[in-house]
């Protein structure tokens, strides 16, 4: 076993039992911020190719609310069966709507993402039996037939997040480091060369937007989980332009970069909030504008400068 996926494991074992200790509102905050790490994870894999997408919010509400839907149409509360359905409901329907965008890049790529995020949010919005701009809650999940109350409440949606973040993160540090991981890179660089080499660029780029799709509804279904409530702001341009926003907080050149990067937003904007409730985006924008003028890279590329100098 590779010592890189030895640390990340004993990471999520610190983290599991670090939630033994933590008060309520951090273990949920913190859960939050592992879900939309997930979708940062995925929106890492197509940063990579050159593309950005603003409309991981598509998945990301789409996951939410196949939560709520499976829990008060199909009366199942099983939290791993409700995460494995919105995975799967968020690859078909990006199977669908990637053989569109495979074709596009750039400027065209980010806003046909970003009309599809928004076609879903409009259907939500005007849809009565999902509780239209109000949303509806989500039934409490059961895991393995335990039904958690009390203090115990966030701490299943905690450990889901930790575990899921754990294995989408050894997955995607792999994967980076696969054949088709480089290939997303060379196409950034030159994506003609890359066609002229015998590889498929449409195939790589189709490839890694199902996997970003995948990795967006598993970070909405944890967020329905511990939130217990859902509407469609999760599909709006904002939630998408926030995935992005972490992403350059966080940085590219890892794949703990997004976790690391989700995290310090969401204690930034929930200390920012409680600070200054009505000018809170702009302390976020100054976070950022300092980022990138003094880590163009983000915030995971002072670690690797720290961890540099140690090991000098």
């Amino acid at each position: 076993m590779k010592i890189a996926t030895i640390l990340l494991i004993a990471a999520a074992i610190a983290a599991l039992a670090a939630g033994l200790v933590m008060p309520g509102w951090l273990t949920f905050m913190l859960t939050l911020a592992l879900a939309k790490g997930l979708v940062v994870l995925g929106l890492l894999l197509l940063m990579r190719a050159g593309l950005v997408s603003f409309g991981q919010g598509l998945y990301y509400c789409l996951g939410a609310y196949c939560v709520g839907i499976a829990g008060d149409y199909l009366q199942t509360q099983n939290a791993l069966l409700l995460m494995l359905l919105a995975v799967v409901a968020c690859v078909a329907l990006a199977a669908i709507i990637g053989l569109l965008l495979c074709r596009y890049r750039d400027i065209f790529f980010a806003m046909f993402s970003m009309a599809f995020s928004m076609i879903l949010y409009g259907i939500l919005v005007k849809s009565t039996a999902f509780g239209s701009t109000d949303g509806f809650n989500v039934k409490p999940p059961l895991l393995f037939g335990w039904t958690p109350g009390g203090e115990s409440s966030p701490m299943m949606a905690y450990g889901l997040a930790v575990v899921a973040v754990t294995g989408v993160g050894i997955f995607v540090w792999n994967y980076l480091r696969s054949p088709m991981g480089y290939a997303g890179e060379a196409i950034r660089e030159n994506e003609i060369r890359v066609e002229y080499l015998g590889v498929s660029v449409r195939k790589v780029i189709y490839i890694k937007y199902l996997l970003a799709a995948a990795m967006a509804g598993l970070g909405g279904a944890i967020t329905a989980l511990a939130a217990g409530h859902i509407d469609p702001e999760m599909a709006y341009w904002t939630t998408s332009g926030e995935f992005v926003f972490i992403a350059l907080m966080g940085g590219t050149g890892h794949a703990a970069g997004p976790v690391l990067g989700s995290i310090i937003f969401e204690l930034l904007r929930t200390y920012a909030f409680q600070i200054s409730p009505y000018t809170w985006q702009m302390i976020l924008g100054t976070a950022l504008l300092a980022i990138i003028l003094y880590l163009p890279k983000g915030v995971w590329s002072l670690v690797e400068r720290i961890t540099k100098r140690i090991a000098a």
